[in-house]
Parts: C-alpha cells; structure tokens; sequence
C-alpha cells in the first residue's frame, strides 16, 4: 500500500471517529431526556441511569396528557403553526411576485429599505409599545400579523420566480389572464419546491417559537406549548409550576422533573418526525438562486 493511499485512509478514519464523537455528543441529551422521561421516577432519584432505563413507566405521560392546561397549549401551536404558515408563505409570495418583475416602480428603493430590516430593527420596547397599541398585545393575531412577511424568504421566492420562462406569462396574458389568475393558477403550482421549503421555514420556527409568547402574551389560555415548557423549566419554582397531578398518580409514580421531560419529548417528536422528509426541499430552498457555474 502506498504511503498516500495510507495517509488517505488514516484520513477517513479520523474524519469517522470525529464525527461519531460529535453526533455521540449531540443525540444523547436526546436520548437521555427519553430514558428519564421514561423511567420510574422513584427509581430515577437513585442516579446511575445513563443510556437505558431502569423501570419503564408512561405515567409521566399520562400526567401531562392530563393535565388541560398542556393540551391548550398544544392547541395554540398547532393553530399558530397552520395558520402563520400558510399565510406567510401566501403573503411572501405574492410581495415576491411583483418583486421579481423589475419594471415595478420604486423597485430598487424597496430592495434597499428591505434589506435594512435584515440587519437593524426597532428594538424589543418599541415593538412591545407597538404591538401593544395597535390591540396585538394579548391577541392570538401577534402569532400570525407580525411575521406574515420575511424579506429573506422573499428573496428566495423572488429568485425562484425569475428563473421560470417568461413565455409562460405572456401566452396567459395572450389569452385574458390577469395577474391574479397567472399568479394563482400558473406560477404557484409550478413553485411547489420553494413553497415547500419557506412552509417548512415557517412551521419550524412557528412551531418552536416562545419568545413571543413570552413577552407579549400574558393570558395562560393564549400560550403555545414552548412558552408553556419555557415557563415551567425557567421557574425557580418548578414543582410548583406544574399543574397539580390528576387522580390515581401518586407524587412517588412521577415528579416535576419527570413531567419536565416528558412534556420536552413530546413538544420535540411532532417537528422532528416532520423534518427528515422535508429536508430534501430545506436542501433545495438553500440553493436556490445560487451562483450557477
């Protein structure tokens, strides 16, 4: 064997090695968060638990199944999810449709001002004094209004759009379609990749966001689940932020950590069972309007 097919495959080993050892490192909080969630709680405070469970037990899961609270929560997520996703990829697309056509006026000027707003903001008190005086403080709608547009979303969309054969346009105007119906009708059913991938931008996001929750929603009926696992994990007092546990689950079949767990579990399975068959179309959305050789 030569010294430099040796040195290649001393190479391949070490690349190996060093990326079992960081997937090792990344999966198993994941995996720990599983075998806990999934473990007798008594039999947990004993410590020695690290990659298999001990006593297997779905009392956690019952508790957090019923308790009401949770599954309110869990209601305003997946509304939240839905609803912002489909009207955020409806609305970004049709801003960037007219954006893709260049003779728009005032093109150029919006272009600069949108990019801007990738860069600088307004800040967190003059959105909360914004949001609040415009009735979206302690409103299902500050989920959906404030994020129904993303300039780098329309970007890509726009991208998309300018690659498709002008031809396809005129012989629909030839025959008495206006922009609406050519935009609906035409160019959104053949946009199916990109839209895929911004709803898959969307989803995600809407689906782990709790910041807005947390700071611009007080009402406990209003709060997705991330807020709702952010405030029981952030409380000093976390026992106690729990909900009281239902009838026939004694304190010494489930504890607050263990509900802790199962509620991340649970929150965390919907997105990642999702994500593996979008993520072929999240490959794509990234290469879109890249430099082509």
């Amino acid at each position: 064997m030569s010294k430099k097919l040796k040195d290649k495959t001393s190479t391949s080993r070490f690349v190996t090695i060093l990326m079992l050892v960081i997937c090792f490192i990344s999966l198993y909080p994941v995996w720990y968060t599983v075998i806990v969630s999934l473990n007798d709680s008594t039999d947990t405070l004993r410590g020695g638990i690290y990659f298999l469970m001990r006593k297997f037990t779905l009392e956690s899961y019952k508790t957090v199944f019923q308790d009401h609270a949770i599954i309110k929560a869990f209601g305003i997520t997946i509304a939240r999810t839905l609803i912002g996703t489909v009207t955020s990829v409806l609305f970004t697309a049709m801003v960037a449709y007219a954006m893709s056509k260049k003779h728009i006026f005032g093109h150029k000027v919006y272009m600069i001002v949108g990019t801007i707003t990738m860069f600088f903001g307004g800040g967190l008190i003059p959105t909360f004094i914004l949001y609040k005086n415009i009735g979206l403080y302690d409103n299902f709608l500050v989920y959906i209004i404030p994020y129904m547009f993303n300039f780098y979303n329309m970007i890509i969309f726009m991208s998309f759009f300018r690659e498709m054969p002008v031809a396809l346009e005129e012989s629909a105007k030839l025959d008495g379609a206006n922009d609406l119906i050519i935009f609906f009708k035409i160019i959104l059913p053949l946009s199916m990749p990109v839209v895929a991938t911004i709803a898959l931008f969307n989803g995600v996001w809407h689906w782990n966001d709790y910041f807005t929750g947390v700071m611009f929603v007080n009402e406990s009926d209003l709060q997705p689940i991330q807020t709702f696992l952010y405030r029981i994990v952030a409380s000093a007092s976390a026992s106690k932020a729990v909900v009281s546990l239902p009838a026939g689950v004694s304190a010494q079949q489930v504890s607050s950590q263990s509900v802790r767990l199962a509620t991340m579990v649970v929150t965390t399975l919907p997105i990642v069972c999702v994500y593996p068959f979008l993520q072929k179309y999240f490959v794509k959305g990234m290469l879109i309007g890249s430099v082509k050789g």
